[in-house]
């Protein structure tokens, strides 16, 4: 019977030991885990930043661009209109129909 509780004994001991073990590995796999996602997270606001940076950016080269193209189409039309005031002005001289 003493044999029985002695071994009962070391069985409840080798079984918390070995349970404490497992505990250990789990809070390091759940430590390492986090570790993880938290990197994963740092990456992903990174990578959000640079986006809205690129996005700003993309942006205002539009409007730069936007605004250069209507600067050119203004100075093409004010190019045609003084153009055509010329060649209207010259047929006029040439035809004697001079204002």
């Amino acid at each position: 019977m003493i044999a029985c509780a002695a071994l009962a004994a070391f069985g409840a001991a080798a079984q918390s030991q070995q349970g404490g073990a497992g505990q250990g590995i789990k809070q390091d796999a759940k430590a390492v885990g986090h570790g993880v996602a938290d990197g994963a997270r740092d990456v992903g606001h990174a990578t959000k930043h640079v986006a809205k940076k690129i996005g700003h950016g993309a942006k205002d080269a539009g409007v730069g661009i936007g605004h250069g193209a209507k600067k050119a189409g203004i100075a093409i039309g004010h190019g045609a209109r003084e153009g055509w005031d010329a060649t209207r002005h010259a047929a006029k001289e040439v035809f004697g129909k001079n204002d």
